[in-house]
Formats: C-alpha cells, sequence, structure tokens
C-alpha cells in the first residue's frame, strides 16, 4: 500500500488509505447481481489499482479454495465491502475464519439498492469517496 493516494473522484482531494497502516492489505467485494454488489467490485478494483490493497476472490473463500484461503490468511488487514444488508461478503470470510478488519456496507452508506446493471462511473466514483471516509 503507497502511504499517499488521491482519490480518483473530481471533487474530492483527500487520500486514500486504510487506517490499518498496513503494506499488506487483502480488499474482497461483493459482487452480487445487483447495482451496489457491481459498485462494490468497481470500488474495490479502483482500491487495487491506487495501491490500497490486493482485491481477492471473495468466491475463493467460498469454494474453499485453498490458495485463495492462504492468501487471505497471510494479509495484515482485510477489508470487506458488501453492497446491501445481506452481508454475503463479511459471512464468507467469517465462515472460512478470516479476520475482518474493516467492513463497509454500500447500503448504509446511502447508496440504494436496485437491480439496474447499467452502472455509472459517476456512481462508482461517488462509492469510492464514501468508502475511502471509512477506510
Amino acid at each position: 500500500m503507497t502511504e499517499e493516494m488521491k482519490c480518483l473522484c473530481e471533487d474530492v482531494t483527500d487520500e486514500i488509505k486504510c487506517s490499518c497502516e498496513s503494506d499488506n492489505v487483502g480488499i474482497f467485494p461483493c459482487a452480487d447481481a445487483s447495482n451496489v454488489g457491481q459498485i462494490s467490485n468497481m470500488v474495490a478494483v479502483k482500491l487495487a489499482k491506487k495501491g490500497v490493497g490486493t482485491m481477492m476472490c471473495t468466491v475463493g473463500i467460498g469454494g474453499h479454495s485453498p490458495g485463495i484461503i492462504k492468501s487471505a490468511e497471510g494479509c495484515d488487514c482485510i477489508i470487506a465491502i458488501d453492497g446491501c444488508p445481506l452481508k454475503c461478503t463479511k459471512a464468507t470470510l467469517e465462515h472460512a475464519g478470516i479476520p475482518i478488519s474493516k467492513h463497509i456496507v454500500l447500503t448504509e452508506l446511502g447508496i440504494k439498492k436496485d437491480h439496474n446493471l447499467d452502472i455509472l462511473p459517476s456512481q462508482v466514483e461517488k462509492a469510492l469517496a464514501k468508502v475511502a471516509d471509512c477506510l
């Protein structure tokens, strides 16, 4: 994780970094068949590209993939980004015994869940700014 990172949002100039201050951060997003699931995934991609951490496979944890579980266990800090109150990402990680350092639920940040999968870049940027505030 880089020490200083600029937010991708045009109107937000704050740095994005996890308060855990580790260089070994795993980012586990939701990828639900709803807008918030897809936004969660897109936010995780942007965080990974900016060096906040490494995007990891939540489904691989649920599928008991030994390599993915081992990688998650090797992280100093785990960020779980759920789309909605079902909190499937959190439940998946907990079921596998992976401790979560930061848990973020997009609907709790004021993003309304629907089933429109035509996600606008502005929706992702807005969510990214809100997630950055939680880190």
